[in-house]
C-alpha cells in the first residue's frame, strides 16, 4: 500500500509541473530560485566558496550515466555471481527501463535549459524533466530494494533506502545549484523516478507472489 501511495503522489506532482511548466506558473519560483543561488553582482559566481562549488560538481556527477551504468553493471554481476538472477533481471529491467523513460520525457517535453544564469556543468539534452534527478531517484532506489533483500536486520533495512532517497535528493539539488536546471526540472524528475522506482518494486512482488502461490498449489496437486 506504501508504493502505490507513491505511485499516486509521484504521478500527481509530475502531472502538476507539467501543468505549471506549460501554463508559466513555475517561472516565478524557479528564477527566483536560480537567483537567490548566484552573487546578484556576478551571475556567473554560485553561492558559496570556491570548494563548495567543486563538492557540488562532484556530487552532480553521481547522478549522470557514467558512474551510474558502472554501479549497475557491477551490482548485477555479483548477483549473477551469487546465483540470483531473478535479481539480477530485475535490476537490469528496472534501470533499463528507467532510463528508456527519462530519455523518452525530455524528448516528449523539449524544455529549453535555463538562460538566466551561467551553467557550471556541461549539457546535452533537453531540461525538463532532469535526466540527473529522474535516473539517480530511480537507479538509487532501486539499488536499496534489492540490496535489502539480503540484509535482515530491520533499522539497517529502513536505513538503506531512506539514504538512498536523500542522495537523489543531494544529486538533483546539485543541478539547480550549478545552473542547469529549473527547480521545477528536479522535483519532476524526483517525482518520475520515484513512481518509476515504486512501479518496478510493486511488479516484482506480485511476480514473486504469485509464482510463490504456484509453487504452493503444485505441492499440494503433488
Amino acid at each position: 500500500m506504501a508504493m502505490w501511495g507513491v505511485v499516486a503522489v509521484g504521478s500527481a506532482i509530475f502531472a502538476l509541473m507539467v501543468y505549471a511548466v506549460r501554463s508559466g506558473l513555475a517561472v516565478g519560483l524557479d528564477e527566483a530560485v536560480l537567483l537567490a543561488l548566484r552573487d546578484p553582482q556576478d551571475l556567473s559566481d554560485a553561492w558559496g566558496p570556491p570548494w563548495f562549488e567543486d563538492t557540488a560538481a562532484e556530487l552532480t556527477a553521481l547522478g549522470g550515466y557514467p558512474i551510474l551504468t558502472v554501479v549497475a553493471v557491477f551490482v548485477i554481476a555479483v548477483l549473477i555471481l551469487l546465483r540470483h538472477r531473478a535479481a539480477a533481471l530485475f535490476l537490469a529491467g528496472a534501470l533499463g527501463g528507467g532510463t528508456l523513460l527519462s530519455t523518452g520525457l525530455k524528448s516528449l517535453f523539449e524544455r529549453p535549459r535555463p538562460d538566466l544564469v551561467d551553467h557550471l556543468d556541461r549539457t546535452f539534452t533537453s531540461s525538463f524533466p532532469s535526466g540527473h534527478a529522474t535516473v539517480s531517484m530511480l537507479a538509487y532506489l532501486t539499488l536499496a530494494a534489492v540490496a535489502i533483500r539480503f540484509v535482515p536486520r530491520h533499522s539497517v533495512r529502513v536505513f538503506i533506502p531512506v539514504s538512498a532517497f536523500l542522495l537523489a535528493l543531494i544529486i538533483g539539488g546539485s543541478r539547480v545549484y550549478l545552473g542547469v536546471h529549473w527547480p521545477s526540472d528536479v522535483i519532476a524528475g524526483w517525482a518520475a523516478g520515484a513512481t518509476w522506482a515504486s512501479l518496478c518494486w510493486l511488479a516484482a512482488h506480485y511476480w514473486t507472489a504469485h509464482r510463490a502461490t504456484g509453487d504452493e498449489l503444485g505441492h499440494s496437486e503433488t
